[in-house]
């Protein structure tokens, strides 16, 4: 591939709802750019951009996947994206490095709930986008209903620049608005009689919406004056630019119709780095702001937007420059890590194939094998002009499983391998739960956590089996009561004796567990007094009810006795600790809970079936709004109820429906629940 300048690169990435063909079309434009020399397909699991062994079992894209090719002397960087919402962390990283969008839409389901939240992503960053009416060879496939789709749930700023000829069996090309010339098989044709006043309507229709981007063309316009092809290209490519208008093509990616026009679309169009607005960065140093120079030529400044590591080829690191040039075989300086960085080799990526190459300029997208200190997220500068980059942004997990190896000898290597799962993929997180001493696996849902499980498996050779996560439960009392414990033990030679009295109070909830004193007249030498605190704190961690640990509660010990022989620590320790049993179930002990905050946002239409459903699960509502036709309700759940909320949600909204959701407080189990937990634990320790 050639030397290209800024001015002559376009990066774009493709969106859509899952399976409206995105992959697919990424080969298709592949082919026509002369990139690869054969069509794969999705379902052979032949294609350039679904190339890891889960998508090509799945039949879909898990992960982002660099495609870059050359149209009209350009490089068009095209990052495919999975439609899956488990997999959004890999689509956010893409449009975050990305100046334009193409959303692909299905001609026969038209606009889903992938493809809404595609054109959200693509409105947070203002990306200028058009999109592409894929597989009208389908049956059903329905150019018109859909664009009408699109006008009503998208936005009425969308325009069809193209027409389809035919649908289904009967789809034979495409109809160019703007040169009024029909194309099948790419080769130029008469436009069918049949077609011809749609054609004249529907190109009414975009001369008037592009020209309102020029003044000097709506003047000519509206006095009646003939505009030409040139004119509307000027013109579109400006309202293109701008946003105000979408341009909306047509074709099949499957029949390859369609998609040479596509590429024309994205050259003639979309923006080079040039046009895709100004970058800032934070120097580390000054901690100012700066606007960066958009120049090969200019101080470094890159972005890292992906990390893979693999046992074979080792790690690489995605990266996207946005001013100055990256040299292979040089150093750089990590903005984050305030670190010397080693750059080795240097590569563009298409697929899994690695071509290497010298350098990467300033709007380019690239890859640059074992890095050492460089994370996603992390920016890579000079150190004499050190640039820190805005990183993407992340959803919090929202699914979470209970992970273990299968065998001792995955033992040790489990933590290394998910510690590397979580550096690759940045909406993974890994942490111990301290009550419950699981390890904790959490993502986007279960089909992303599958995945990850998979992989730690094929890659790494780790076997992990994953489990509900048991609930931090713990146990409180809601009484006092007072304690007494003797421990007297006679045998040949010292004997044992230990003699306690404690008191318990009740403490607010979230206050914790204290221990305290009172003794006097040294009935308890002050040499015991920490013994008798140690068998308490270990009596405290396993409650009298289901075995949970004691919060919200003091314990005083107020009085006692002891032998000046045959008196220990142990033996207080043990005195301390039959003391606390004692006394913790005469205290009228309940079981409490972890309460969560959670805040859901669905359609309006479907907040009936959300509050049903949060009702059944025992939560309290604690206020509902609406903004833009979305209900942002909140409640207080118990966790218990909302482990596996994500795949609840989906089901609900047919994925329309998004979830935060954080701890909040503790609070008593209702005693119906209480009992089964405390029936269950006897069941457990009986097999």
């Amino acid at each position: 591939m050639q030397n290209y300048k800024t001015n002559q690169i376009r990066n774009i990435v493709l969106l859509s709802h899952s399976g409206a063909g995105k992959t697919s079309l990424a080969e298709a434009m592949l082919f026509n750019a002369g990139a690869i020399n054969r069509l794969g397909k999705v379902d052979e699991g032949s294609t350039i951009s679904d190339y890891d062994p889960a998508e090509i079992k799945r039949k879909m894209s898990i992960y982002l996947s660099l495609l870059p090719c050359e149209w009209k002397e350009s490089k068009i960087n095209i990052i495919d994206t999975p439609g899956y919402s488990d997999f959004v962390g890999e689509v956010k990283s893409s449009v975050h490095v990305t100046d334009s969008a193409v959303i692909v839409v299905c001609a026969v389901s038209g606009v889903e709930v992938g493809t809404e939240q595609s054109w959200q992503y693509a409105e947070e960053r203002a990306l200028p986008r058009v999109l592409f009416v894929n597989k009208m060879e389908r049956d059903n496939a329905n150019f018109i209903k859909v664009l009408d789709d699109i006008n009503a749930r998208l936005s009425k700023k969308c325009i069809a620049i193209e027409l389809p000829i035919g649908s289904q069996k009967n789809f034979k090309g495409v109809v160019d608005l703007i040169e009024n010339k029909a194309y099948q098989k790419d080769k130029e044709e008469d436009i069918p009689a049949d077609m011809a006043n749609d054609v004249k309507l529907f190109r009414e229709k975009m001369v008037e919406a592009v020209v309102e981007s020029d003044d000097e063309l709506l003047n000519k316009y509206l006095e009646g004056q003939e505009v030409t092809a040139q004119e509307v290209r000027r013109a579109l490519h400006k309202a293109t630019l701008s946003g105000k208008v979408v341009p909306v093509l047509v074709g099949s990616a499957l029949q390859n119709e369609g998609v040479k026009q596509l590429l024309d679309v994205i050259h003639d169009n979309l923006p080079t780095p040039l046009e895709a607005g100004e970058i800032k960065a934070i120097n580390s140093e000054t901690q100012k702001e700066e606007v960066l120079k958009i120049d090969e030529n200019a101080s470094l400044a890159a972005l890292v937007f992906k990390t893979t590591a693999d046992p074979y080829v080792g790690k690489l690191t995605y990266l996207r420059i946005y001013s100055g040039t990256i040299f292979s075989n040089s150093q750089v300086w990590n903005s984050n890590k305030k670190q010397v960085e080693r750059i080795g080799q240097l590569y563009m990526l298409r697929g899994k194939t690695q071509e290497p190459i010298t350098k990467l300029i300033a709007g380019d997208i690239g890859v640059i094998a074992k890095l050492s200190v460089t994370a996603t997220g992390d920016s890579l500068s000079v150190k004499e002009h050190p640039l820190q980059l805005t990183a993407p942004e992340y959803p919090e997990p929202v699914f979470s499983v209970a992970v273990s190896p299968k065998t001792k000898a995955d033992m040790d290597k489990v933590g290394e391998v998910l510690a590397r799962s979580a550096e690759e993929d940045m909406t993974l997180h890994i942490r111990r739960e301290p009550d419950t001493g699981e390890m904790l696996l959490s993502g986007m849902g279960d089909s992303h956590l599958d995945v990850v499980i998979d992989k730690i498996q094929q890659k790494f050779g780790v076997s992990i089996e994953k489990a509900t996560p048991r609930v931090p439960c713990k146990e409180t009392i809601t009484a006092t009561s007072k304690a007494e414990y003797k421990h007297k033990k006679q045998t040949g030679g010292h004997g044992q004796y230990g003699h306690v009295m404690l008191e318990f109070e009740p403490l607010p909830r979230g206050s914790g567990f204290e221990f305290g004193e009172r003794v006097v007249g040294g009935r308890v030498p002050k040499n015991y007094i920490p013994a008798v605190e140690k068998g308490v704190m270990e009596a405290q961690k396993e409650g009298v009810l289901a075995g949970y640990p004691i919060i919200d509660c003091k314990v005083t010990l107020y009085d006692g006795s002891f032998h000046p022989v045959d008196s220990s620590e142990m033996s207080f320790k043990i005195a301390g600790a039959g003391a606390f049993r004692k006394g913790i179930a005469e205290a009228r002990p309940v079981l409490i809970e972890p309460i969560m905050h959670i805040t859901v946002k669905v359609p309006e239409e479907c907040t009936g079936d959300i509050v049903s459903d949060l009702n059944g699960k025992r939560a309290h509502l604690q206020g509902m709004s609406s903004a833009n036709k979305i209900q942002v309700i909140e409640a207080m759940v118990p966790l218990s109820e909302i482990q596996r909320y994500a795949i609840d949600l989906r089901s609900i909204t047919q994925g329309r429906g998004t979830f935060t959701m954080e701890y909040s407080h503790y609070e008593e189990v209702p005693p119906q629940i209480a009992q089964k937990m405390i029936q269950q634990k006897e069941s457990t320790e009986k097999e």
